[in-house]
């Protein structure tokens, strides 16, 4: 997985759900949606809460090493820095909003790329979250992000209802000022 994440811990966790029975399981979690059945696949995109933990920094720091992307003055910075952002967030409300937007990082680079390859893709928020980790046996200390969908759409695209022109969703240099 080549996205982008905060201190480079890459928290994404994916579950690859193939099998039609396993499908089945996840759709009756995902209150019926089509889209969980009817895909070829379904991950089950989580992101994991121990990346705030020193032994997976270790981890992280050593993986840099071997790849000689790091020396020992950002380690170090890693080591002090990542548990105190965690104990009280700058840019965040809680670790489950850390970890979403990772998560979301990754999942867009995956609807990107699969794209890139004709195949279709379909996040899915709407799912019942302890369901779903019950029935995948998924550990407390991950959370279910989303669901994506994937495989080649039986119809062919369809418009959508409209897209916000640009002055409605960007603004130069202050909140809701028009571009001139």
């Amino acid at each position: 997985m080549m996205a982008p994440s905060s201190f480079n811990l890459q928290p994404w966790r994916f579950i690859v759900v193939k099998k039609q029975e396993n499908k089945e399981r996840l759709k009756a979690c995902a209150f019926n949606q089509r889209q969980v059945e009817e895909a070829p696949v379904v991950l089950i995109c989580c992101g994991d809460r121990h990346v705030s933990k020193p032994g997976y920094i270790e981890s992280i720091i050593e993986l840099r090493k071997e790849h000689e992307a790091i020396n020992d003055t950002y380690a170090d910075h890693m080591r002090n820095s990542i548990p105190k952002m965690f104990e009280s967030p700058p840019s965040f409300e809680s670790m489950e909003a850390w970890i979403n937007r990772q998560v979301m990082l990754a999942v867009a680079q995956i609807m990107i790329v699969s794209s890139s390859f004709g195949v279709d893709s379909c996040p899915l928020e709407g799912f019942i979250t302890s369901q779903v980790k019950a029935a995948f046996n998924i550990p407390e200390q991950v959370d279910v992000c989303c669901l994506l969908a994937m495989g080649y759409a039986a119809e062919p695209f369809k418009k959508y209802g409209g897209h916000l022109s640009w002055s409605k969703v960007c603004f130069p240099e202050t909140y809701g000022q028009d571009f001139v």
